[in-house]
Parts: structure tokens; C-alpha cells; sequence
């Protein structure tokens, strides 16, 4: 027997400009003609936890364009490696984010939702996930968050908060 899917803890951290309304007495958006989602990947389950939380918005009635995006760092080179290494590992880097962005593609289509880009970046993970936002135009960013807290981001850092302080559209985070 199967378990009942867990609904993600969502939170809409940062507003904008509105975007989405209240949901109605029937647990359904109304107004939404068209919501363009940027929902960045990193293969881990807080990032499932946002496209789940983007499939609610869909099962609730809001008419979604998706992208998914997914933000590598460039190749890290220690000492020399000849020309030829240094394509290899480029293209390997390629191939392992390729295959992440076909897992997260399949499992966002699993869910209906629709599919309109999918993306991959080489950089800062907040510097690009705000120009991917900016630039294709999202209105809003989905994003997975471990849920540290404050003291845990503090020491490491958190790609979620940066995104949250850089954006310029709402971000809404699933934990």
C-alpha cells in the first residue's frame, strides 16, 4: 500500500509585485491567465519539493509555463592539464548536468506540469538563477531550501536566500 504524498511546506518569501492570488473557497486559482515558473534544479529533494510545490499551484487551477534550470560551477583546475583533460572534464560536467535536468524533466512531466525550456548555466548559482529569471521573463522563481535556519545559513551560505535578496520577481520556497 502506498503512502499519501507529503503536500511540501511552502513558503512565498518575497513579494515583488503580486503574482499569485489567494486561493478561492474551492482550493482553486482564479485571474491567473498565465504564470511563467523558473524552477532551479540541483538533483537534490529540496529542489522535488519545489517542483511539487509548483504542481499544487497547477492542480489548484493556475495556468503554469515551467522552465527547469540547473547552475554548474565552471571546471576547477589544480596544476596543468592538457588541453584534451581539460575538454573531458568540461564535457563530462555537460553530460552529469544533462542527466539531472532529464530527471528533473521527467519527474516535473510525471506530474503534468508543462514543460516549456529547459535550461542549464555555468556560474554563481544566485547571479544566474536571478539573469535565467530576468531574462527569459519568469514570474516567478520555485526553489527548494534545506530549512537551516538562520544560524546554519549564516556559516554556510544559502543559495536560496541570496536568490530571495537578488530577485526582482516573487520567490516562493518549499522546504
Amino acid at each position: 500500500m502506498q503512502a499519501a504524498p507529503v503536500a511540501p511546506d511552502l513558503r512565498i518569501v518575497k513579494f515583488a509585485r503580486p503574482v499569485l492570488p489567494m486561493l478561492g473557497h474551492d482550493n482553486t486559482l482564479e485571474g491567473v491567465d498565465m504564470l511563467k515558473v523558473l524552477i532551479p534544479v540541483d538533483g537534490s529533494e529540496h529542489a522535488r519539493h519545489a517542483i511539487d510545490a509548483v504542481a499544487e499551484l497547477a492542480r489548484a487551477g493556475a495556468k503554469l509555463e515551467v522552465a527547469l534550470l540547473n547552475v554548474r560551477l565552471g571546471p576547477v583546475y589544480y596544476g596543468e592539464l592538457p588541453p584534451l583533460g581539460t575538454q573531458m572534464l568540461e564535457e563530462a560536467q555537460k553530460a552529469q548536468q544533462d542527466e539531472l535536468l532529464a530527471g528533473a524533466e521527467r519527474y516535473a512531466r510525471s506530474l503534468e506540469l508543462p514543460i516549456a525550456a529547459v535550461q542549464r548555466a555555468v556560474g554563481f548559482a544566485p547571479h544566474e538563477i536571478e539573469r535565467v529569471a530576468r531574462e527569459w521573463p519568469a514570474d516567478q522563481i520555485a526553489m527548494g531550501t534545506r530549512g537551516m535556519g538562520a544560524v546554519g545559513s549564516l556559516f554556510l551560505g544559502s543559495v536560496a536566500q541570496r536568490v530571495v535578496h537578488a530577485a526582482t520577481v516573487p520567490v516562493l520556497l518549499a522546504r
